[in-house]
């Protein structure tokens, strides 16, 4: 493996200081190197100004990024085990995408599941589906390859996509929580409250916010320098293990990062217990023991993904980065790139009878659909 670094911050600072600024090799500064200049205030001020450029360039210099491609390490460590590793990743890929893909379809082909409910799980497993794409086959690669590195560039659009589409997942989780409460506790107003014209503006600020969040995020992290270590102590571009290998201190970054973690992460987790409690308040009152079943059953699938995704990102996201375990926090992100997506298909069509009936139907067990 061959590592192409640019030029380094002292030999950046030596040459502009030797073909720019060198007082002595200019001919329009000789006056600070004569014997009779080099006495009273002008030369003090003259040694002012010389040290204080030579700060400015250092500064300067500490913004150059220095290394144009990351090596992922992953699982490397495990050895032959990673044959292994492939093999399980693979299955879990391929169920993931078969997953979403029947879901998608089923909602797509049956009339009845035509309602908010399941118009914001197909776009949340369409999401997944990216989401895992973005990770998955490059990780399924480097299982088998020696070579893992990745380009700077590639890195940072990694990051982007990952990112963008895992805040989408957060915020259209949210969403879905606010649907189960508009169809629980106010049915009557439901068909207003939920209009297709308002599952549309909600669906679209749910990918525009997502993705504006994941710029903001990983402009923060690649506008530090990266002098000389490469090695990602990760299977992906994630945020804590690229942003330890800045050569800066990365304080006020990651206190920038850590809001933005908060405001996606812990906002729509907020509004989503608050919509829950208002909900297990309505369906407390309804007096009988089907009734309540019913209402329950809508909101199990929701709340048990809910679970999984907010209770793993908040683990690895809401902490510094300082405090960041590679493979105790590996582990936790598996889950959450890989059990997540294949969790959300496997809840909604194993818990919910609607979904399996139409899946029955798209296979051909029940006749044809129903126009």
């Amino acid at each position: 493996m061959t590592l192409i670094f640019k030029e380094s911050k002292a030999d950046v600072v030596g040459k502009i200081l030797n073909t720019e600024r060198c007082p002595c090799s200019n001919p329009q500064n000789l006056r600070i190197c004569s014997p009779e200049r080099n006495t009273g205030p002008t030369f003090f001020c003259d040694v002012l100004e010389s040290v204080f450029f030579v700060f400015i360039l250092q500064v300067l210099a500490d913004n150059f990024t220095t290394v144009t491609e990351f090596l992922l390490l992953g699982f490397s460590s495990l050895g032959e085990l990673q044959l292994a590793l492939f093999v399980v990743f693979l299955f879990l890929y391929l169920v993931i995408l078969s997953g979403n893909a029947t879901i998608i379809s089923v909602i797509r082909l049956d009339q009845r599941l035509h309602t908010p409910m399941y118009f914001f799980l197909g776009i949340l497993s369409t999401s997944e589906t990216f989401y895992t794409f973005v990770i998955l086959p490059k990780m399924l690669i480097n299982l088998l390859s020696v070579a893992r590195t990745i380009s700077f560039t590639c890195c940072a659009t990694q990051m982007f996509f990952f990112l963008g589409f895992a805040i989408t997942n957060c915020l259209l989780l949210g969403v879905m929580g606010y649907d189960r409460y508009a169809a629980i506790c106010h049915p009557l107003h439901y068909p207003i409250l939920m209009s297709w014209w308002v599952c549309g503006k909600l669906a679209t600020s749910c990918v525009i916010g997502g993705f504006l969040a994941s710029l903001i995020v990983v402009n923060l992290v690649f506008s530090l320098p990266f002098c000389s270590a490469n090695r990602v102590n990760h299977y992906f571009c994630d945020i804590s293990p690229v942003i330890r290998l800045a050569c800066t201190k990365t304080d006020a970054h990651e206190f920038v990062i850590f809001i933005c973690g908060v405001l996606v992460l812990v906002v729509p987790f907020f509004f989503i217990c608050v919509s829950y409690l208002c909900i297990l308040r309505t369906i407390l009152k309804i007096p009988s023991a089907e009734g309540k079943r019913k209402a329950f059953s809508t909101c199990a699938s929701h709340l048990t993904v809910v679970v999984v995704h907010y209770g793993c990102a908040s683990f690895i996201y809401l902490r510094p980065t300082a405090s960041y375990v590679s493979n105790k926090d590996r582990l936790v992100t598996v889950t959450y790139t890989i059990v997540t997506p294949l969790l959300n298909p496997m809840v909604y069509s194993l818990r919910n009878k609607d979904v399996q009936l139409a899946i029955k139907k798209v296979l051909g067990k029940r006749g044809p659909l129903k126009p």
